[in-house]
């Protein structure tokens, strides 16, 4: 059979599409195949902006040797985890099960023709290199033991079913305090360059959201201290574009300094929103540009030929890691000749360089005047120019719903705390755009897909419209989003658990159903199910949603303990759902606009906005709990009512 990902429209899969290895996509007719032929599945997961899983696809699937021995031996499908998001968490857990590899990309899992796994590694080397064996080593052994032991390995489906079914154990803890959960994970963190200690590090924005929530929740600083931490290194180091905005995945030194250098856009929207709330916090002005440049960059860049936000860019650029964004000392030399002098005056660079002899750009410790600030932004913007005349790194462009709704739902929150009315204004155009994209029905990057959407991107979408009720008032998105908001219990919610499933319980073609309940790339979509359904209970006061919220909290409840640093989206919305603060506004607000602006800035995201335009009088009301003040209507009352009520 020839190679059929030329069929696909995942960026990834058409990387692939000129390999000589059969490639088959993911769907009923391949898993189908397999069973007729009673022949083992390769399955191999990545993504379009992975460097690993180009480093194997160069050595191992465009090896003529290798792609033979595939084919011969094995029915290969290749998927792009970021369209098929269930798939790679159900494989990337199976791998951990089997062999007690944390997983990662590419994933390399070996699955029975009935599509259940039984052993599986990551990226394989064309010959054995650090202990990983060769690849075709690897290929060979697989095939005989299969054939070797066929039966008792499709024998053995149901022993790692029923560990899955045991994964999100319950305890008999109905409600519990959430605090002491941020208290445990802060003695864990480094507390000199932030996020956990050792390499490679990661930002973990979920979890520092939450720690920043508890923050403005106490005014304890102690939950201040590893936000700032964590910002402040990662603002001024290799793993930010100090040229252009805008973090890498991650970094692989303990002190941020050299990246990853794959850029996601799920990264970027979780550090514009954590920059945000800081920012409006403690109003440092460092972190205000830090802000702006990645908006910037990420509405310049990002943006796709449907004017929507695309996934990813390559850490590659012609095969090289990385070479887009580096500069050696000479070359800086070259360009900026005597000015070279102040560019060292805000950048640690230097002849020998940071990264094997060039330099990353990252943040010195020297004071600098407003004069060289002025001369060093000229100096960078030569710079950008120079660095556009390079081979950019592929962009990924697909867009996805789940992403698409939450970059815009954060930059409209942005907007408000910066007043830039332009920024809201632009937002609010790209989800007109969405909206019409999802007129029809709600899918995650393409209509056409057997599995065509994701518990996320119902719930993120829902997201963005109750948000943009919140900020305008708009009575239409609200009951869109009850809408979806309903739809996603008939078509996610999983009675035997009573928690929503990742895919649509309908459509579901792998071997277990995908519940899952860890924060990875984004915040859990459970969670924020749990968040809306408590702010349309607020909003509407219907029973309906009271009813759904008290059902999802027992069942977080009963299973935080035993994965606690991997939910604490979970444990933020718990505490606002315990703590549950509105703002109730009353007429056409123009007398108010002062008090709605400053309650927008400071509690949109952990207080619901409500809005009962039928009054004639303007008006507010704030409510914590069933406790609620008295109509409010001028600026020093609400302040007052804040500083000794919520």
């Amino acid at each position: 059979m020839p190679n059929l990902l030329k069929k696909e429209k995942s960026p990834y899969l058409k990387q692939h599409e000129d390999n000589p290895v059969d490639w088959y996509a993911w769907n009923k007719e391949t898993l189908l195949k397999a069973k007729e032929e009673k022949k083992p599945i390769f399955l191999s997961v990545g993504y379009a902006s992975c460097h690993w899983c180009h480093v194997m696809a160069h050595e191992s699937f465009e090896d003529q040797e290798t792609a033979k021995l595939m084919n011969e031996k094995f029915i290969n499908i290749k998927v792009d985890r970021e369209e098929r998001p269930d798939l790679d968490y159900v494989f990337q857990k199976s791998l951990s099960i089997l062999t007690g590899i944390q997983g990662g990309w590419p994933l390399s899992m070996f699955l029975d023709e009935n599509g259940v796994p039984f052993t599986g590694g990551t990226y394989f080397p064309p010959k054995e290199m650090q202990g990983r064996p060769d690849f075709k080593k690897v290929l060979n052994n697989v095939s005989s033991v299969y054939k070797e032991n066929r039966e008792k390995i499709i024998a053995q489906a149901p022993q790692i079913q029923d560990i899955f079914s045991k994964i999100n154990q319950r305890s008999a803890v109905l409600s519990q305090p959430l605090e002491p959960f941020v208290e445990k994970i802060i003695t864990y963190l480094d507390e000199e360059f932030g996020s956990f200690k050792g390499a490679p590090k990661f930002p973990q924005f979920y979890m520092f959201d939450a720690i920043f929530y508890f923050y403005l929740k106490t005014n304890n600083q102690k939950y201040l201290n590893p936000v700032e931490k964590l910002l402040s290194n990662i603002s001024s180091k290799g793993i930010y574009d100090q040229l252009e905005g805008g973090i890498a995945r991650y970094a692989v030194d303990e002190e941020w300094i050299v990246p990853h250098f794959e850029k996601m856009l799920y990264d970027n929207i979780q550090y514009i929103n954590l920059l945000t709330k800081f920012y409006q916090k403690t109003k440092k002005e460092y972190f205000k540009n830090k802000l702006i440049q990645t908006i910037n960059f990420i509405n310049k860049e990002f943006k796709n030929k449907e004017n929507l936000y695309g996934s990813a860019y390559d850490a590659d650029s012609e095969g090289i890691e990385g070479k887009y964004y580096v500069w050696s000392y000479e070359e800086l030399k070259k360009i900026l000749q005597n000015d070279i002098g102040l560019l060292e005056k805000k950048y640690d660079i230097s002849s020998v360089g940071n990264f094997e002899g060039n330099n990353i750009l990252i943040e010195s410790k020297n004071e600098l005047n407003k004069e060289d600030q002025s001369k060093i932004a000229e100096i960078e913007e030569k710079l950008i120019k120079e660095r556009k005349k390079r081979v950019k790194p592929f962009f990924d462009d697909k867009s996805q719903t789940d992403l698409n709704a939450f970059i815009l739902d954060t930059l409209i929150g942005a907007s408000i705390v910066l007043e830039d009315h332009n920024l809201k204004d632009e937002s609010i155009r790209t989800l007109e755009i969405l909206n019409n994209k999802l007129s029809d029905k709600i899918y995650h990057c393409y209509d056409s897909s057997e599995i065509d959407a994701f518990l996320e991107d119902y719930v993120y979408y829902a997201m963005l419209l109750v948000t943009l009720y919140e900020v305008n008032g708009d009575e239409l998105s609200l009951e869109k989003a009850i809408t979806i908001m309903k739809e996603i219990w008939e078509l996610f919610y999983n009675n035997d658990t009573q928690l929503l499933q990742k895919n649509k319980i309908q459509d579901n073609d792998l071997f277990v159903s995908p519940i899952d309940l860890n924060d990875n790339n984004i915040p859990n979509g459970n969670s924020i199910y749990l968040n809306l359904c408590n702010k349309i209970y607020t909003i509407t006061n219907d029973k309906f949603w009271f009813d759904k919220v008290e059902i999802l909290k027992k069942s977080y409840h009963q299973v935080i303990n035993s994965f606690y640093s991997q939910m604490f989206s979970f444990i933020k919305t718990l505490d606002l759902c315990e703590n549950s603060i509105s703002f109730t506004f009353f007429g056409n607000q123009d007398s108010i606009k002062d008090i709605k602006i400053y309650l927008q800035k400071n509690y949109l995201g952990r207080a619901t906005f409500v809005f009962k335009k039928n009054e004639k009088e303007d008006a507010v009301v704030i409510c914590k709990n069933q406790t609620c003040s008295e109509k409010l209507k001028n600026f020093n009352d609400v302040k007052n009512y804040l500083e000794n009520k919520i």
